[in-house]
């Protein structure tokens, strides 16, 4: 059975039914082009594909036209889905729903937004959930090799910047994996996206790294200095305060990071830290520039 279908028929099984259903008569025309599959209280279920979004006819047909008859997702149904998704112990991925996600076996991610419940001005817990994000983890192994085979040496650091959905989290997974080979890698895994560990073991192909599951970023990074002795650290999504601080800890250390970040045109901070010397940017799973920091047109 190809990979793409084993991920996708894995995502999909946290879903009730009749959509479970549905979309698995759907495996054909969704298997390997599936990146989102989103639920909103009362409204027509929406599949993203790479470049198309469908909704589901009531009879069960995908089509790229709203209307009203559309397959909906009713407020029990997302309540199910969120109780299916927390393997039915909501209490025990209490700390995840306040950050707005669960991770799924596989990497799979859904996010979840409704109402907050605030505690000394922090989201503590979400109620009356409205909508749940599935998307889609996938593993595309050699992804990264053209990048490697121009830029074989990381050692000067790279941030990867691309908008969401634009392949970030699969490129520096198949990097990972490559470079591991070579060096000495702490992948850095918070939200259990990059090697989704069960058990303590990667389900995902990451070569051999060092993997720091569901750990801050800012604390796992010095955790691996002190005690990995990495060559290289490999996170996902940084940018915060802390993260910044352990950023430049790693530079005084000698140890390079590789890390993704959003293209917004606002990674100033990030780069002022000094630890990164390549900017790479991805755009719809492609790469579309490579540039050098200190370049006018890198930041």
């Amino acid at each position: 059975m190809k990979e793409d279908v084993i991920r996708y028929r894995q995502a999909i099984s946290c879903l009730t039914e009749p959509l479970k259903s549905v979309l698995l008569q759907n495996e054909a025309v969704f298997a390997q082009k599936i990146t989102e599959i989103r639920l909103r209280v009362n409204r027509p279920v929406s599949v993203q594909c790479t470049a198309e979004r469908y909704f589901i006819s009531n009879t069960g047909s995908p089509t790229a036209f709203c209307s009203d008859s559309m397959l909906k997702a009713d407020r029990q149904t997302i309540e199910n889905v969120v109780h299916t998704i927390c393997d039915y112990s909501v209490y025990s991925r209490q700390n995840e729903i306040s950050e707005g996600f669960v991770t799924l076996r596989g990497g799979h991610r859904a996010g979840i937004c409704g109402t907050a419940v605030l505690s000394s001005g922090t989201v503590s817990n979400i109620r009356d959930i409205s909508s749940v994000n599935l998307r889609i983890a996938r593993e595309v192994r050699g992804c990264a090799d053209g990048f490697l085979l121009r830029n074989p040496d990381l050692r000067g650091g790279v941030l990867i910047c691309g908008a969401p959905n634009s392949g970030k989290t699969t490129f520096i997974r198949d990097l990972a994996r490559q470079l591991s080979y070579s060096y000495k890698i702490s992948l850095l895994d918070e939200r259990g996206e990059l090697a989704a560990c069960v058990g303590g073991e990667p389900q995902n192909d990451v070569g051999l790294c060092d993997v720091y599951c569901g750990y801050p970023k800012s604390v796992a990074m010095l955790q691996a200095v002190r005690s990995m002795s990495p060559d290289i650290i490999i996170c996902d999504e940084i940018g915060s305060a802390k993260e910044l601080e352990a950023l430049e800890e790693c530079r005084r250390c000698g140890v390079s990071v590789v890390a993704t970040a959003h293209a917004d045109g606002n990674n100033g901070q990030i780069l002022r830290t000094n630890a990164f010397s390549t900017l790479v940017y991805l755009d719809e799973r492609r790469i579309s520039a490579i540039k050098t920091v200190g370049d006018s047109r890198a930041a």
